[in-house]
């Protein structure tokens, strides 16, 4: 939304409304960037709403049930709960084709939200089309009826005008105007946006066609009927309705009724109950202390110190409840059988985790830290990635719906994006390219390369965007949709946790996830981002066939060598053997070690310790592959490159990696020894290095 909030802010407006059809979804991002920017946010939607009940489907009895567009906007936290509220109806009650609502679901949802009467096809436009004045009048007194006035006698509902240069809407403008007059009602202009900028219409063209599976060829594709769904100016906005009273000083007075204040990084967690007489932070002190016991035959200095710490970190930050959380629902996959991850991500850095059994790695044995998990220096949400044997998650989440409640918990919404290759392969086809030309354009452009950047350092791509105009035309058409949201799937392990009904912080979807059939799946509108921003419990449950194979494996074994007891948990790190089959690549089912790519570099670096294999797994992607890393890495195992450290100070922290800043913890620790950075900045500069955010580079680079 950048180049977006730039017109605005340069048109000197001070609000800015987000309507989008049918959903909230990019109501967070939205709040974020304007208030950023300075310009006030105001979260609507134009939902749909039928004129018969919600539940009954079109085509059924009432035959003259018909679905109509309305415009809400939220005035305050309680219009913005209530939007969610009838957002979410609109998919889990109402859903045929389209999300709906219904007069019912609006009248018990309506508090704090203004609404307007719509475009051409908001419920009063269309009567007045069809010549139905006595409808009209009829809808308009229902409609000022269910919003009502605020406390100073100003109508929560307005006539709502449009000119977009169609034809008919300049038609219906004298008739709106006649019942606005009738009804007393208010009028405010509005400008139906859907692209930035008056030339951008083309694009927006090619955007539906892709949508719909259409071409720019066929002559029944579904098209705007003019160019002109841009962001008008302030002027041009004022000339189109400078005969009005009222029409565009209405949208000031609507934008100085609507002043939602969205609160984020909160910690929203649910609830969990502890034993009598215990406090959450008492109780996880508790487990903890029993699980050490059964992890370490001796509880050393440092291992009590390291608890300590983390206790004290988590207890200050208010998290006991999530650990414990965590700590449940795994208990109850071990209970039952069920195979649980030895621990993925930052949270094997905490030996809280360790002693609770939600991971299964020493901290301390590996050097991992427990700031890359949970930044004392800033209050975010920890978040555990649990890997479960796959024939076990779903019992799992079964479990957790159980015990916090269906209506307190949902899956995550994802969203597809064009990326450089995909844009160019949709654009290719909706211009009716052959599928060999668009596949041949994108077998030039490097997975995830940006399609400016493959122009300028493809030859061959470079040479046809200069000759062939058109194909200097799909370049074109596919740049300027590259990066926008293509489509919408369900997260493949995200599920969230609220403490109570879940439609109070996030409005809910229906979703496809395609398996064996397509399965409708009840989601959340907002992706984990925004879900994370708001500061809602979410965890990852991955489903890992890797974990099934493993416990299949180990009965084999039991099954074949009886008394023997054989514990994977258990096996030794430094057999000769193991290694002599992973030096020769001979690792076929092995997890992450079992591609054509891995088993050549396998071979290559031959290596002979544990810790060789965890680097091959960081350093086998694109970033360290593309900058030289791997082969560097693998020159310095086998002693044809000398190891040089930049300062003293780095020889214990990159000894193991032989002179290689290969993780994220060894930014962290370098940050610490070089510059006396605290744990917790040495992680705000990781993140910052991760994100690759250059102010906040910058920034950390001054301090350093």
């Amino acid at each position: 939304p950048s180049e977006l909030l730039k017109f605005i802010a340069g048109q000197k407006m001070s609000a800015l409304a987000i309507t989008d059809h049918g959903n909230m979804s990019g109501a967070i991002e939205f709040y974020s960037a304007c208030y950023d920017a300075g310009i006030k946010p105001i979260i609507g939607a134009e939902l749909y709403i039928t004129n018969g009940s919600r539940f009954v489907q079109p085509g059924q009895p009432p035959q003259s049930q018909k679905n109509f567009h309305i415009t809400l906007l939220a005035k305050d936290k309680t219009g913005y709960e209530n939007l969610m509220r009838l957002s979410s109806i609109a998919y889990t009650e109402g859903f045929y084709r389209k999300p709906r609502i219904d007069r019912e679901s609006l009248k018990q949802f309506s508090e704090g939200l203004i609404c307007l009467s719509g475009c051409l096809h908001g419920e009063i436009p269309e009567a007045l089309r069809s010549g139905n004045d006595e409808l009209a009048m009829k809808l308009a007194s229902e409609y000022r009826d269910i919003f009502g006035k605020d406390e100073d006698d100003r109508s929560n509902f307005y006539i709502e005008l449009m000119d977009n240069g169609m034809p008919e809407q300049k038609e219906l403008l004298p008739k709106l105007l006649e019942l606005a007059k009738k009804t007393g009602l208010p009028v405010v202009a509005t400008n139906d946006c859907h692209y930035l900028r008056q030339e951008d219409a083309s694009s927006h063209e090619i955007i539906m066609c892709i949508g719909t599976g259409k071409k720019l060829a066929d002559p029944d594709r579904l098209k705007f009927a003019t160019d002109q769904f841009y962001y008008k100016t302030a002027n041009e906005m004022i000339k189109l309705f400078s005969g009005i009273p009222g029409a565009t000083e209405n949208t000031l007075r609507i934008a100085e009724r609507c002043n939602l204040e969205m609160q984020f990084n909160q910690i929203l967690l649910p609830h969990y109950t502890v034993p009598e007489g215990e406090t959450p932070d008492g109780y996880l002190r508790k487990l903890c202390g029993e699980g050490l016991k059964k992890k370490y035959p001796e509880i050393t200095p440092p291992i009590k110190q390291r608890l300590e710490y983390e206790l004290g970190i988590i207890n200050k930050m208010g998290f006991a409840p999530y650990f414990l959380i965590v700590w449940d629902f795994v208990e109850y996959a071990k209970r039952n059988n069920i195979p649980v991850g030895p621990g993925r991500g930052s949270g094997a850095g905490s030996i809280v985790a360790y002693s609770l059994g939600i991971t299964n790695i020493c901290p301390l044995k590996y050097g991992l830290l427990f700031e890359r998990f949970l930044n004392p220096d800033r209050k975010t949400m920890p978040d555990f990635d649990i890997d479960f044997a796959d024939y076990g998650r779903d019992a799992i989440i079964e479990y957790v719906l159980k015990k916090y409640g269906e209506k307190n918990v949902a899956q995550i919404i994802t969203f597809g994006t064009m990326q450089s290759k995909l844009a160019i392969k949709d654009v290719a086809r909706v211009m009716g390219f052959s599928v060999a030309d668009g596949d041949r354009i994108t077998k030039m452009i490097r997975q995830g390369e940006p399609i400016y950047q493959a122009v300028n350092t493809v030859k061959e791509l470079k040479d046809l965007y200069r000759t062939d105009e058109n194909i200097k035309k799909l370049i074109d058409n596919a740049r300027q949709i590259e990066g926008l949201k293509r489509h919408q799937g369900v997260h493949a392990a995200g599920l969230v946790i609220a403490k109570d009904d879940i439609t109070k912080y996030t409005p809910l979807a229906k979703s496809v996830r395609k398996l064996a059939g397509e399965q409708s799946i009840i989601t959340t509108q907002y992706n984990d981002d925004a879900l994370i921003k708001l500061g809602l419990l979410k965890i990852d449950f991955l489903g890992l066939k890797t974990l099934t194979i493993l416990e299949e494996a180990q009965k084999l074994i039991n099954a074949r060598n009886p008394g023997i007891g054989f514990d994977i948990v258990n096996i030794p790190l430094d057999d000769k053997n193991t290694y002599k089959l992973l030096q020769k690549g001979k690792t076929a089912g092995v997890f992450q070690l079992e591609s054509d790519g891995m088993k050549d570099l396998l071979r290559k670096l031959r290596p002979t310790v544990f810790e060789d294999i965890v680097a091959l797994i960081s350093l086998y992607r694109p970033g360290p592959m593309g900058a030289g890393m791997l082969d560097e890495f693998v020159s310095r195992k086998h002693q044809r490159t000398g190891i040089k450290y930049d300062h003293p100070l780095l020889e214990p922290i990159l000894k193991e990696t032989y002179g290689v800043i290969l993780y994220q913890e060894q930014v962290m620790q370098i940050a610490q020894k070089l510059a006396g950075f605290s744990a917790g900045q040495a992680d705000v500069l990781r993140s910052a290095m991760g994100k690759k955010v250059p102010e906040e580079i910058e920034k950390q680079q001054d301090i350093f």
